[in-house]
């Protein structure tokens, strides 16, 4: 799993940014909130999350459309998308942060074991994705989903430097 030290950089560049991050995991079951809070201070930019393991969550809490979540079910970009707007939106963070996807054993929705989406949502309602395809355990795609959403965020925050005030 990322480093302290990865998670504390980026609470440094929310706070110096005077940014807050909420998150919304399914696959992971909350270890990204436990990364986060793992770090001291972390209290100064993160607002909380949502694990919304199950489907019909990812619409009543988050907002995902249910038309979507029946079409494409709910390992899919558009679903991981609107969890990070809808976790940003409920928790009234600046960025939202999702990740859902198949840790396995078995397939589900048709997609492969290891397919993984993880979304930010930021200011102004812009989406930053990304699509993975992890291989190994269970524990080890977990732990791999919460090191790309780490590093996924971190990414967004360098670019997005001196673009949020407030």
């Amino acid at each position: 799993m990322r480093s302290m030290a990865d998670v504390a950089g980026v609470l440094a560049m929310l706070v110096g940014q005077d940014a807050t991050v909420a998150v919304a995991e399914s696959i992971t079951g909350g270890l990204i909130g436990a990364a986060i809070t793992s770090v001291s201070g972390s209290s100064k930019a993160f607002r909380g999350g949502v694990i919304s393991y199950a489907t019909d969550l990812k619409h009543g809490l988050l907002g995902v459309p249910e038309e979507l979540l029946r079409r494409e079910g709910a390992v899919h970009p558009e679903v991981a998308a609107g969890m990070a707007a809808g976790v940003a939106r409920l928790c009234e963070a600046t960025y939202g942060l999702a990740v859902t996807g198949v840790a396995g054993p078995e397939p589900q929705d048709g997609k492969p074991v290891g397919t993984v989406h993880v979304a930010v949502s930021g200011p102004g309602g812009q989406i930053w994705a990304r699509e993975l395809r992890l291989q190994g355990s269970r524990e080890r795609i977990r732990v791999e989903t919460v090191d790309e959403a780490v590093d996924l965020l971190s990414g967004v925050l360098k670019a997005n430097k001196g673009e949020h005030s407030g």
